[in-house]
């Protein structure tokens, strides 16, 4: 690989620890980031530009334009430009740079599969339905009600403390992506199996390790994401009748339903822990049915005459 400058090398260096320290930018987005801009730096050595100030859009263009003749996903460009943008957004605060090239810069348009959801008839057949004997079973349950009715991402699932719990206002308290935090409510069938699960099922399970963590695994310490994930798939195929689905699916599943069932989009938006309403948008969908009442209750053209 070639080598990188000394100068933009710090002022990558310098970027990292301003994601880190200044934007509270999560560790698997600031490797991401740095990759990219590894890349990038590389690229810009090998033409010969050897300080930040030198960056310019031409060659943001060119860098991005070798990344698509290289066959990178639509994801992997629409990422690069985003680190782009913000090195270079960065830069031009700092003063090194007197425009900002990024702002110049296209966005590729990602393509998102969504995954796919549980009927509301499904999911009652899972969660009445599932075996919820002994420890293991009682917070197995849990854990599917929580995710189900809450429609909290497997990372802030496991995250959670017992002190997160607020049994008096069913809600619980998420600690979400970027170190926010927010209120979830939970209905009763997710209160009352983590109400369960504390009472006959953890303190079973509960070793000295275990800390203030709300779901444990089989050895005490708090659950992992991955173990959670696994719980999930092997539930799903033990009750049988219901589609195969992940920890996101389940999420997918509760933005859907809370659609479906009247809620407006600034409140499923609030209830996942997005930060943009667009995401939210992209993430959930409406039945054509539903949107075809709300179109006939709402405008004023919108019933046919019988």
């Amino acid at each position: 690989m070639t080598p990188v400058s000394n100068a933009l090398e710090e002022a990558l260096s310098e970027f990292e620890r301003h994601l880190r320290a200044e934007r509270d930018v999560s560790p698997h987005t600031t490797r991401a980031y740095r990759g990219d801009l590894s890349d990038l730096i590389a690229y810009a050595t090998d033409l010969g530009v050897t300080e930040p100030a030198e960056l310019d859009v031409s060659l943001l263009r060119a860098w991005l334009a070798r990344q698509h003749a290289l066959g990178r996903s639509r994801a992997t460009l629409a990422r690069r430009t985003a680190a782009a943008r913000a090195f270079t957004r960065h830069l031009h605060r700092r003063g090194v740079l007197q425009d900002d090239p990024g702002l110049l810069l296209g966005t590729p348009k990602r393509q998102r599969a969504l995954p796919g959801v549980i009927t509301q008839d499904g999911a009652a057949h899972l969660l009445d339905k599932m075996d919820a004997q002994g420890p293991v079973g009682l917070r197995d349950l849990a854990v599917l009600e929580v995710l189900y009715g809450t429609g909290v991402r497997v990372s802030e699932l496991c995250g959670l403390d017992i002190d997160d719990l607020d049994a008096g206002r069913g809600t619980i308290r998420v600690l979400g992506k970027g170190g926010r935090e927010r209120t979830v409510p939970m209905g009763e069938p997710a209160a009352r199996a983590i109400q369960d699960w504390l009472r006959a099922g953890r303190p079973a399970l509960a070793t000295e390790d275990s800390g203030p963590a709300l779901f444990l695994g089989t050895r005490g310490g708090r659950l992992h994401p991955t173990s959670a994930r696994r719980i999930v798939h092997a539930r799903i195929a033990e009750v049988g009748q219901v589609p195969d689905l992940s920890p996101h699916g389940l999420r997918h599943s509760t933005a859907t339903h809370l659609l479906e069932g009247g809620a407006d989009l600034r409140s499923v938006q609030e209830i996942l822990g997005h930060a943009s309403l667009q995401t939210t948008q992209i993430y959930t969908h409406v039945s054509a049915e539903r949107l075809k009442q709300v179109h006939r209750r709402a405008h004023p053209r919108g019933s046919q005459a019988d």
